[in-house]
């Protein structure tokens, strides 16, 4: 605002205003005076136009009574203030989800980082600074401990400052792969283990009823 208003020379009105004089006092003022008063009132009501182009609408009607540019904007930084300091609780409740956050035991790490840039997006909107390299050590930190191989060769073998977060989620997501195989590769040995197992067991049964069975068989031609 203070740059908008400087480019159109408004920004002095704006902090310091201006007085208007009464009728009795402007019926006293030089056509050359009288000219000025018009140039001034002129810029004050460009002043008020361009500070009521920047506000919603429910802002606006709390300043639309305003007369002039500086009594608008003192209602307005007064009304800010207040927002500031919701702003500053919000903001405290957003770090305490973001330090809070641990990713789930089944959860993917895509999913995960989505949750991650939800409420840091959030944070960023409430102006606090989001750097990649703080989102990346948070990401390493709360990972679940099957990923502790892969976290720490990438903290010993790449400078985090040095790399993109798009490549380490690329990272990550080629070891929660590999993760996901490896797991898939043993659920089908033990399929395989419990099926060969039962068909054994079967033929066993079988074998042994049948044996019983020549028995029972042999007993009354004796």
């Amino acid at each position: 605002m203070r740059a908008l208003f400087g480019s159109q020379e408004l920004w002095e009105l704006i902090i310091d205003g201006f007085t208007e004089p009464t009728p009795e006092v402007e019926a006293t003022y030089t056509t050359k005076e009288k000219k000025a008063l018009r140039e001034q009132k002129k810029k004050d009501s460009n002043a008020r136009f361009l500070l009521y182009q920047g506000l919603d609408e429910s802002t606006f009607e709390r300043v639309a009574e305003a007369t002039m540019s500086k009594e608008a904007w003192e209602i307005l930084a007064t009304i800010c203030k207040g927002v500031e300091r919701v702003k500053r609780i919000h903001l405290q409740t957003l770090r305490s989800d973001l330090e809070a956050a641990q990713i789930k035991n089944e959860e993917k790490i895509s999913d995960y980082y989505s949750r991650l840039l939800l409420i840091m997006n959030k944070m960023r909107r409430n102006r606090e600074k989001m750097e990649d390299i703080r989102v990346m050590e948070k990401l390493l930190r709360s990972l679940t401990p099957k990923f502790e191989h892969v976290v720490a060769t990438i903290e010993e073998s790449k400078n985090l400052e040095e790399i993109l977060i798009e490549e380490l989620l690329g990272s990550l997501q080629v070891y929660e792969q590999r993760i996901q195989k490896k797991a898939s590769s043993r659920v089908l040995e033990q399929v395989l283990e419990s099926t060969l197992t039962l068909s054994t067991q079967g033929s066993q049964g079988r074998g042994r009823g049948r044996g019983r069975g020549r028995g029972r068989g042999c007993g009354p031609q004796q």
